[in-house]
């Protein structure tokens, strides 16, 4: 629902109040509050009464403060590619855009770290880098804000080598709902000092505090890369072959699985020539003997599984021209279906349960008559079906939601988990009960109680309240 023009004497009120701090860099604006009202989803926007850019710590907890004196909602953006509705302001509120707060503060190459402030992009940090010899591997393919992507737990294509956010996250800046600066971490690689505030508020979606500054291990540059796609003849002998790959602990650095029906999607959008059948997308870092190595075993489990030839890409540009089409996977999806959304899922499940779960979801689409390809982080068990949806339409929803309400049961009987990256937001929050159970979400509860008790910061997200 789209809420109507700012107008409240409250809301008055704190934009005077704000813009007194800020000036300029706070607005009420209609299309400014609707830009910001909304992420990638299906969902509909709910737009927040203002939105504002602070420059840095010290002015965003100066704004949480003004809201935590007057029981306002707040909301942090990033670059606004969440997908489970983690940015819609459902109580109204004030949008703190964390965008202009873009510094690279410090790199520490002997150390391999560095620390950036929230509105850095990946690809921003990695271009900074690009003399240092070092590089931040974590890629959910979209160019999110770090910042946002320490919120949401971010994971992606590179996660079976790096692992995800949780791993590489040293330490967070972060203001707390009663507009405190607090800092969590050291520059040290391991700690047992205390509590792990660093972890909790990771992954925790803005409903804790707002993420200002966040302090990230980095890695060097491997002497070789290769990348290749390989096709095989069904869903099931590509999961296989990932299945074997990374229990015999062959190092790959990326193992991508994406259906036929996306393949033909991906080639009519980015005009491409690949096999239309399910195709891993793979790449190799290490040392030239590494990388040869690994590509022999990998080439010798292909084969048992009925693997077709690979296509190789050893340049630079040639790979990042067979991961643009990958990361594409999604635009080229809405192609197919112009005027949809894409109602994504991204399960997670053990290893040796990924070629069952994704199998039978394959069964589930066909029978379920839905636009639904599959795409997936296959190397850590992580995969999505996106069903390109009309919004609109009450009966294609209906079906969708059931849909998905079985794919999340399937991965939760497997021993899985209803979000392997996108988090939970309000998108997910249905499934948070038969994941956790009522008592882990009452702790849950509790830890949110006990940090934000006006329920201020993002409320609706994560935890039911």
């Amino acid at each position: 629902m789209n809420q109507p023009a700012a107008a409240t004497s409250v809301t008055s009120d704190l934009l005077s109040r704000l813009q007194a701090m800020l000036g300029e860099r706070v607005s009420a604006g209609h299309s400014l509050r609707e830009q910001h009202g909304r992420g990638e989803s299906w969902h509909a926007p709910q737009l927040p009464d203002l939105v504002c850019f602070p420059h840095s710590s010290d002015e965003v907890a100066a704004v949480v403060r003004v809201c935590a004196e007057t029981g306002t909602a707040v909301i942090p953006f990033g670059s606004g590619t969440s997908l489970e509705a983690q940015v819609q302001a459902l109580r109204g509120g004030v949008c703190i855009d964390l965008s202009q707060m873009n510094e690279v503060i410090e790199v520490n190459a002997e150390d391999m770290d560095c620390r950036v402030q929230a509105g850095v992009t990946r690809r921003q940090l990695n271009q900074y880098l690009r003399d240092t010899g070092l590089f931040f591997p974590i890629d959910p393919g979209a160019d999110a804000s770090l910042g946002g992507m320490t919120a949401t737990r971010a994971s992606g294509t590179n996660a079976v080598r790096y692992g995800t956010m949780r791993e590489n996250v040293l330490g967070l800046t972060v203001v707390t709902a009663s507009g405190d600066i607090i800092r969590t971490g050291t520059r040290a690689r391991k700690s047992a000092a205390g509590y792990d505030l660093t972890r909790l508020f990771v992954g925790s979606e803005g409903t804790l505090g707002v993420i200002t500054e966040v302090h990230l291990r980095l890695y060097g540059l491997t002497e070789a890369i290769s990348a290749a796609i390989v096709n095989f003849p069904d869903i099931r002998s590509a999961a296989e072959a990932t299945i074997q790959t990374i229990q015999m602990a062959i190092p790959v650095a990326r193992i991508e699985l994406l259906d036929s029906t996306y393949m033909r999607a991906i080639n009519a959008y980015s005009k491409t020539d690949y096999p239309e059948r399910d195709t891993l997308f793979l790449e190799f870092h290490g040392t030239q003997a590494g990388v040869a190595e690994q590509v022999a075993m990998f080439a010798e489990i292909a084969r048992d599984f009925g693997g077709g030839d690979f296509q190789w890409a050893d340049q630079e540009s040639e790979r990042q021209q067979l991961w643009r089409a990958r990361h594409d996977a999604y635009y080229a999806g809405l192609a197919v279906k112009p005027g949809s959304r894409g109602y994504v899922t991204d399960v997670c499940v053990p290893i040796s349960r990924l070629a069952d779960c994704i199998a039978e979801t394959q069964q589930d689409i066909a029978e379920s008559n839905l636009f639904a390809p599959i795409v997936g982080h296959v190397g850590d068990g992580n995969f999505h079906s996106t069903v390109f949806v009309d919004p609109d339409d009450d009966d294609m929803m209906a079906r969708v939601l059931e849909y998905d309400r079985r794919l999340v049961r399937r991965a939760l009987d497997m021993g899985g988990t209803c979000t392997g990256e996108h988090g939970i937001g309000m998108g997910k929050l249905k499934h948070m009960r038969a994941e956790h159970g009522d008592g882990a979400v009452a702790v849950m509860q509790g830890i949110k109680q006990a940090l934000d008790p006006q329920d201020i910061m993002n409320p609706g997200k994560v935890v039911d309240c």
